[in-house]
């Protein structure tokens, strides 16, 4: 019996253009409704998450960026964080701009956003980001160090930070360019979403996941029940025990309803 839905979000249970359906909304609180915990597990910082809360159901927990925090919704609070060690992203900073020259690096923290200023961001910042040289902004609030290469191919960036840093820190890719998350040892969607079952005493037999892109494949490795998206990256695609339909589909909904008679 599933006892917890783990789901994640761009490109899987959002459609394209970032909305969420009436059906994937009404799915979700059917879910909720029968006593059934839904987590959103996602990359996103929860700085992206504010105006998406009330449209995914205003209440319950969310792992975001790759397991860096666990977030309380209703409490709109930081409820755990694993950080990454301040020696270590230091080191591993030095050590990937040694090995791909362009690199640059922006974080990610419990309390927003910081980067170097040759960091080039996609999408607007807020006012009060910090902007410094990086042994300057880093503390230990940080739970994402971001790399960006303007030129290098994204997946070929990707095997490139794996091998210079990936003994150090858990090296991730889920954007269409070429910018990859590292987050502590060990930190992955998959590990995070372990420990927060724990707490709510719920196996990972009883864990139904969905997922897209390559920062999925732990979680979905994970749990007892996974569903790859149509849509999906290849990798996710093979691996994955089950295929749902397109994110465009309503695809988790789709699913739900079948697996809870909805």
């Amino acid at each position: 019996m599933h006892k917890l839905v783990a789901t994640d979000l761009d490109g899987t249970l959002l459609h394209t253009d970032g909305t969420v359906t009436e059906r994937t909304r009404a799915a979700l609180t059917a879910v909720e409704d029968l006593g059934v915990t839904v987590v959103f597990v996602t990359g996103r910082p929860t700085r992206w998450m504010l105006d998406l809360w009330e449209h995914v159901g205003d209440h319950g927990l969310a792992v975001c960026s790759n397991g860096g925090i666990v977030y309380d919704v209703a409490a709109r609070a930081v409820r755990s964080s694993r950080p990454i060690p301040v020696d270590v992203g230091l080191r591993v900073a030095g050590l990937l701009r040694e090995a791909v020259p362009g690199t640059t690096f922006a974080l990610e923290k419990t309390s927003g956003f910081g980067k170097e200023p040759a960091f080039m961001e996609r999408y607007p910042l807020p006012a009060d980001i910090e902007v410094g040289p990086l042994d300057e902004i880093f503390d230990d609030t940080t739970v994402k160090l971001l790399a960006r290469h303007e030129e290098m191919d994204p997946e070929a960036f990707w095997a490139a930070t794996e091998h210079a840093v990936g003994h150090l820190v858990t090296t991730t890719w889920s954007s269409t360019g070429a910018l990859i998350s590292t987050s502590a040892a060990d930190v992955t969607k998959a590990s995070t979403l372990a420990l927060l079952c724990d707490e709510l005493g719920v196996t990972r037999e009883e864990v139904v996941a969905f997922g897209d892109m390559p920062n999925d494949l732990a979680m979905l490795r994970w749990a007892g029940t996974s569903y790859a998206m149509a849509n999906a990256h290849p990798s996710v695609l093979d691996l994955a025990d089950r295929r749902a339909p397109s994110n465009e589909d309503d695809g988790v909904a789709a699913v739900l309803e079948e697996l809870f008679g909805l």
